[in-house]
């Protein structure tokens, strides 16, 4: 029977070729879109899960009370990690490390500037890194030891063996190679080219080693023995502050590592989510897209209805069961999800590049996972029987005598009803997508648009390398060449880049602080003409100069004057770090960074030794290239054998929209196939009412009905499902779109031109999906289908 069954699902697909095509363009469209989507979240959930015990690994969140809420981040004292390995139980390894930055090596004529991270040994038994060569065992003991990825080693030694060669950092220390480890995925919050030690780190940053549980400048990693070791450990952790510093006002936490990525928005030292909720939109758009092609597929199949009745009456009539008939449906419907199948792995990996580019991450399909496998099986098992479910049910319902007699369906109103639903389903979802796709863009050109307290045009960033840092002297030399080559009409300093977070501080008093209110501020060095160069405008008093010496002197920004209630700001006498300094400026608030948060109080503050950034201001009467050229001459001058590495402030700006821009172009993709193929379901239903309403078409057209009017009569009712579809769609989609938004301080009204965007937009292309077949029955010849009558 079942041969049987497959044979005549093979030829009645083959004989309805055009149907066929569009049912399995459809299917594939779908499944591809849904299996690019799950690879994307099965992606992101798999953020640091690759070690062996991640279960059992924890980061130390530091919660900080501030007088207005609870500051949360990873930041915590050096001095942590050799405490919990020594006090706390439970604890198998327990690590610190300095966060990733931009070194120098070099080795014989070939030289690169990579990202570079110091910790120790037990770092590499929490991570379990695979290692290529090298013994793990005895790796970063050794102070000028160094770990290679394999990327890197490549890169540096070509197919020399790197093991105990000596390599260059900044081209002064020594370091030599004891192993080379696998790439890291890049899947994981951990980004390096390379692993220096913890005591070399000790050496260059010597500020490092006082200030106890009051210097957080490092994160740390704990692995536990086992889960029943965490309450206890995550209780002494908790307290580690109050014990070494008798305050309260910070809390420590372990934190699961495996919720690092996905889970990192804390709200008043409470996790919230984050990222989840990112990928929480893309699981459930995965399915709704699936559902789309599927319930285009129930369409399509009751359109040829009245083709396949006589077909069932006839089975009918020789004893075939419903059963038997339900069966054939099925088989013909999962045979179109195969070969949709088939052709979504065609347009997966076609597209797969594309969308590694655009989402920058590395999806690829392991043809050798069993779990791939399973989730496909899965897959096409669901396609199959949701899309051949209906049509199964219906088709094989009619009643034989009535089809063999010409008696018509017996489709009845609900048939259709259902029908009007599964469309009207199609374009809610559509309808949503182009709402907040649209509101999404919104939002990201209001940002973009909003001041950010600073010119980003022509500002350009070079870090600060080798001899140059530290080096007060070597520095006004930089910034009298660099003006002089005349690529530049400005040029400062800054202990950061202008959109890097960072260098915060509770350490600020001011005449009547309340001595138990906690005010978090940001603080950055600054150089002589930061304010010039920077495009940014003074407030009141004056920036740092040469003509004065300024080491006990601060420019506050306008945030930091109201928190302090400073109504005559410029020589007022405040504390910094327990030292008296006097403001001498006032700087209008800039973004440094969330620009959608409001700007944080924040001090400059003059030491030409803590600068790691030199800010130029190119010239605007020369092009960018010609001021370049000029620029990376004078600066290979003054510091040769390191490469000059130019930063444009606009596109590390642009960096901060990542998670927006990303959204926006999932959205706007997948929201662009939901509607092709809600198209192809309105087509359906467009064919289906064709052919119950010939014979009526054809008796209004011998009446005296013309063309336009048989295309208002059959476009009118479909016009009213979109119309009804969008105002399902409007107040879930204002919903969903508002709930989005309240994320922001800073955020776009909810006008209304998203909403008529999608209303229009649905409209007119239903109008014109319908007219397709519209034209094609208004333009038929009516003694075709009166000729029997």
């Amino acid at each position: 029977m079942f041969r049987l069954n497959f044979k005549i699902a093979l030829r009645n697909l083959w004989k309805n070729k055009g149907y066929t095509l569009i049912n399995v363009g459809g299917l594939a469209i779908g499944l591809a879109s849904c299996m690019i989507l799950l690879l994307y979240v099965a992606y992101e959930w798999g953020y640091d899960r690759q070690s062996s015990n991640y279960q059992h690994t924890y980061i130390v969140y530091n919660h900080t009370k501030t007088s207005s809420e609870i500051f949360s981040h990873t930041t915590t004292p050096g001095v942590m990690a050799p405490e919990i390995k020594a006090v706390i139980p439970g604890v198998a390894a327990v690590t610190h490390y300095s966060y990733p930055q931009d070194h120098l090596l070099s080795y014989k004529d070939n030289s690169m500037k990579k990202q570079g991270m110091f910790t120790d040994s037990d770092f590499l038994k929490i991570m379990d890194y695979d290692f290529i060569k090298g013994n793990m065992g005895k790796a970063l003991r050794e102070t000028n030891s160094v770990i290679l990825t394999e990327t890197m080693a490549r890169n540096m030694f070509g197919n020399e063996d790197p093991i105990n060669k000596v390599i260059k950092l900044d081209n002064l220390e020594p370091l030599k190679v004891e192993a080379v480890i696998a790439d890291l995925p890049k899947n994981s919050s951990f980004a390096f080219d390379y692993l220096m030690t913890w005591k070399l780190y000790e050496q260059l940053q010597p500020n490092i080693l006082g200030g106890g549980y009051g210097n957080n400048f490092c994160e740390t990693l704990v692995q536990l023995k086992g889960p029943d070791s965490y309450d206890k450990a995550n209780e002494l952790v908790a307290r580690l502050y109050e014990k070494n510093r008798k305050e309260k006002l910070t809390r420590f936490e372990l934190y699961p590592i495996a919720k690092l990525h996905l889970y990192d928005k804390f709200e008043n030292g409470k996790s919230v989510g984050g990222k989840i909720e990112q990928i929480r939109i893309f699981f459930m758009l995965a399915f709704c897209i699936l559902l789309i092609a599927c319930v285009n597929f129930m369409n399509l199949s009751t359109a040829r209805s009245e083709k396949r009745a006589k077909e069932v009456g006839v089975r009918k009539a020789i004893g075939s069961t419903r059963k038997s008939l339900m069966g054939q449906f099925m088989l013909e419907s999962m045979l179109l999800a195969l070969l949709g199948m088939v052709v979504a792995f065609v347009l997966m990996e076609l597209s797969l590049p594309y969308f590694n580019r655009v989402l920058n991450v590395e999806l690829f399909i392991n043809y050798t996972d069993w779990k791939f496998w399973g989730a496909l099986t899965g897959l096409s098992l669901f396609t199959g029987v949701i899309a051949g479910s209906y049509p199964a049910f219906y088709l094989s319902s009619f009643e034989p005598l009535q089809v063999l007699k010409g008696i018509g369906l017996n489709t009845g109103k609900s048939s259709l009803s259902v029908r009007q639903v599964l469309v009207v389903f199609q374009f809610v979802f559509a309808a949503c997508l182009i709402i907040c796709t649209a509101v999404i863009y919104q939002q990201l050109s209001f940002v973009k648009n909003k001041s950010i307290g600073y010119n980003k045009n022509n500002l350009v960033e070079i870090p600060l390398d080798g001899p140059l840092l530290n080096n007060e002297a070597k520095l006004k030399l930089v910034q009298d060449q660099l003006l002089k080559s005349g690529g530049a009409t400005g040029v400062s300093f800054f202990s950061t880049s202008l959109s890097q977070n960072g260098n915060n501080t509770f350490s600020v008093k001011w005449p009547g602080k309340i001595e138990s209110d906690m005010v978090l501020f940001n603080n950055r060095a600054a150089g002589y003409d930061f304010v010039k160069t920077a495009g940014t405008a003074l407030v009141s008093g004056r920036e740092f100069s040469r003509d004065y010496v300024d080491t006990a002197n601060v420019i506050l920004n306008e945030a930091a004057v109201r928190i302090m209630g400073l109504k005559n700001p410029v020589g007022a006498k405040i504390e910094v770090w327990d030292e008296p300094v006097t403001v001498i400026g006032v700087v209008k608030d800039f973004t440094m960074e969330s620009p959608y948060k409001e700007t944080k109080p924040m001090f400059l503050y003059n030491n030409m030794k803590q600068v790691t950034t030199i800010l130029l201001r190119l010239n605007e009467k020369e092009s960018v290239s010609t001021s370049m050229e000029k620029i990376t001459a004078a600066m290979e001058a003054l510091n040769p054998g390191f490469p000059v590495e130019v930063k444009f402030a606009d596109d590390n700006f642009e960096k901060k929209f990542k998670d927006e821009k990303l959204l926006g172009t999932v959205a706007n993709w997948f929201g662009g196939f939901a509607i092709f193929i809600s198209c192809l379901g309105l087509l359906g239903l467009a064919l289906y009412m064709a052919e119950q309403r010939k014979k009526e078409i054809s008796i209004r057209k011998v009446l005296g009905a013309s063309n336009m009017n048989i295309l208002t009569l059959l476009n009118k009712d479909f016009i009213k499902l979109v119309a009804v579809a969008n105002l399902i769609a409007f107040p879930v989609a204002y919903v969903i779109i508002n709930h989005w938004l309240s994320e922001f301080s800073y955020r776009v009204p909810i006008s209304v031109l998203p909403f008529a965007l999608a209303l229009s937009l649905s409209v007119i292309i239903a109008i014109l999906t319908v007219s397709v077949q519209s034209v094609k029955v208004a333009k038929a010849n009516p003694v075709d289908a009166l000729k029997y009558e």
